[in-house]
């Protein structure tokens, strides 16, 4: 049978040339074999065995969107970034993601959740890799890996596991603030719009005259936190995995924009001195009554993906991407982030990951970086610095010179936080509980610990779950040791999957 495409566009090959069929491979007659030189069936089929590109190891299922973002206040004062100038509107995307599970993980584990956000400015890309939580689960980079381990299967079954994820989190103290919030309503959101996103780290502002500060994201939801319950979760997970992709997609499709109100903790740069505890310790969260928010301006998304593939699996965010007027700090975590995201991009994507449209900057690029797989920017001579070209670019140490920097002097060492009063890890943790927390929350908080350890096989890291507990606060561990031994008594047990995360 002859195909007629009744005036629709000609199929093409990847090389524009016109396709003479869909429906039959070349053959030696209709029932011989094919034949090599069908060059659009080689080219379907290798093109088919090489489509997909390996998944992010964390925050590997997610989905996002492209928006703007507005500058409402004058921030002036502490950054001279022309994205927080006033008045200035920038493009940007929004990546959101669980963190331990694989791509087709249900969107509804209880997990954090990534907030990742990159802004097209004037000045290049600047990107945030932060989470819906403002504090994480470690403060040291040398036990990231382990962590995201700890969180996903086990190497005997490849399965998750509650032993392998408790025994990690009860051997890592510093967890403790993290792994109560994650245990409580805003441990599942109710959808993406419905929850905040942060930088969590510290970062660094400095303004015009050079002054320098302190900071942290704050990105308040517009539509107001809401959550699941952990039931809720749970049945969703099984009618719908892509729950929060499809609510954000067809929010977006039908007019309702999300929208997030930008807000800041700013600290005089000599304050983290002499700070109760350490301002860049990636646990802790700074009391609004020391550094109160200051409303900055507001991010909205208002455009959908058309490819997912190109404009969200291969969006590369990264922290080091940081413009003049913003920086990086001490925290530890932060400056190891500024090369692992980096080369998990070059691993996954290649050298040349910022040449794909959605990284790519929309200003002017005119590096000495060249060739590489996938290079197809023009490389011009010379390739080389220094040169006595004209028209080469240099840099200009006077207009860019580096003012986003701090000292410090000490000894080599292998050691944990020291030097601030309040350097401990279970103090704000305990102020969850017992101050934040009212008591339906607390309630919902044992049942939701007491369902995720009830999964825990080992009695030695049982015991130590209900001392961790404890730690945080005596009357919470024992109300949960009560709840976990009841129900392993009734045979309830979750062994790991999406109600450990």
């Amino acid at each position: 049978m002859t195909q007629e495409n009744n005036g629709r566009p000609p199929t093409t090959t990847d090389a524009g040339i016109p396709v003479a069929s869909q429906e039959h491979s070349l053959t030696v007659g209709p029932d011989g074999p094919v034949l090599l030189q069908d060059f659009y069936l080689i080219e379907q089929m290798a093109n088919f065995n090489r489509e997909r590109i390996p998944e992010r190891q964390p925050h590997a299922k997610g989905g996002g969107a492209f928006g703007k973002f507005t500058v409402t206040h004058d921030v002036s004062r502490y950054t001279k970034a022309a994205v927080f100038q006033p008045g200035t509107e920038t493009e940007m995307i929004a990546r959101f993601s669980t963190v331990a599970g694989e791509r087709g993980s249900p969107d509804t584990w209880r997990d954090p959740r990534g907030f990742a956000l990159r802004f097209y400015t004037s000045e290049g890309n600047l990107d945030m890799v932060g989470n819906n939580v403002p504090i994480f689960f470690i403060r040291d980079p040398i036990k990231f890996q382990n962590f995201i381990r700890s969180q996903k299967r086990l190497a005997a079954n490849n399965l998750r596991d509650a032993d392998m994820q408790w025994d990690f989190w009860t051997l890592s103290p510093e967890s403790a603030h993290m792994l109560t919030w994650l245990m409580g309503d805003r441990g599942i959101p109710r959808s993406w719009r419905h929850m905040n996103g942060y930088s969590s780290h510290t970062y660094m502002w400095v303004n015009a005259a050079d002054e320098r500060f302190w900071v942290k994201y704050h990105f308040k939801t517009d539509q107001g936190i809401e959550f699941l319950a952990q039931a809720d979760a749970d049945r969703i997970a099984g009618e719908d995995g892509d729950y929060h992709q499809r609510d954000l997609y067809h929010a977006i499709k039908a007019g309702d924009f999300p929208s997030w109100t930008l807000k800041m903790q700013i600290m005089p740069f000599e304050d983290a001195k002499t700070y109760r505890f350490n301002p860049f310790d990636l646990t802790k969260v700074w009391p609004h009554s020391d550094y109160p928010l200051i409303e900055v301006g507001k991010m909205t998304l208002d455009r959908n993906v058309t490819d997912y593939h190109t404009e969200i699996e291969q969006a590369a965010f990264q922290p080091n991407n940081v413009v003049p007027g913003t920086g990086l700090s001490p925290d530890k975590m932060l400056l190891a982030r500024g090369f692992s995201y980096a080369d998990a991009h070059r691993a996954r994507l290649g050298v040349n990951y910022h040449q794909i449209p959605v990284n790519r900057p929309k200003v002017p690029v005119r590096s000495y970086s060249k060739d590489g797989a996938m290079r197809v920017d023009n490389v011009t001579d010379p390739v080389y610095y220094p040169n006595s070209v004209e028209t080469a670019p240099a840099a200009d140490e006077t207009r860019y010179r580096e003012t986003a920097v701090w000292a410090a002097d000490g000894e080599m060492v292998r050691a944990a936080y020291s030097l601030h009063a309040e350097d401990d890890d279970y103090g704000q943790a305990n102020t969850m509980v017992t101050k934040v927390l009212n008591d339906e929350q607390r309630a919902r908080l044992v049942d939701n610990v007491s369902g995720a350890m009830s999964g825990i096989d080992s009695k030695e890291i049982l015991q130590r779950a209900f001392e961790y507990w404890r730690n945080i606060d005596k009357s919470i561990g024992d109300k949960i040791e009560a709840a976990t031994n009841e129900k392993k008594a009734a045979g309830v047990s979750e062994k790991g999957g999406g109600k450990n995360d």
